[in-house]
């Protein structure tokens, strides 16, 4: 897999194509909101994304640990403790995640309404 001298997401065997596939996701976004404070258990990310499974958050997180964006730690408890993290590489990402986040919920009536002018006219 490659692009040719620079990387371009345009060209669909560029690896950026996987990355960006990564990020529109509405769970990695979800999830990557909800760690931009202070890291956090499974359970309570779960409690606090309305609608996410158990195994989509697991496969989420997962996927955001391989590309470096979350971190996974255990503490040796009882019952142990996992928690999971935003690492500096996801912390270049929070601003961009918290506009989108605010750009759906700025603007989710005027979508609404096109969508409804929309129905209305097909």
């Amino acid at each position: 897999m490659g692009c040719p001298m620079e990387y371009d997401v345009y060209i669909q065997t560029c690896p950026t194509r996987l990355v960006l596939d990564r990020l529109a996701d509405k769970w990695a976004v979800l999830v990557l909101g909800k760690l931009d404070e202070q890291p956090v258990r499974f359970n309570q990310l779960k409690r606090e994304i309305d609608g996410i499974s158990q195994k989509v958050l697991s496969q989420t997180l997962k996927k955001l640990e391989r590309d470096g964006l979350v971190s996974r730690s255990v503490f040796a408890t009882v019952p142990v403790t996992v928690e999971h993290a935003i690492t500096p590489l996801g912390r270049t990402l929070t601003s961009t995640v918290a506009a989108l986040t605010r750009w759906a919920e700025e603007n989710i009536e005027a979508v609404l309404q096109a969508q409804q002018k929309y129905d209305r006219s097909t």
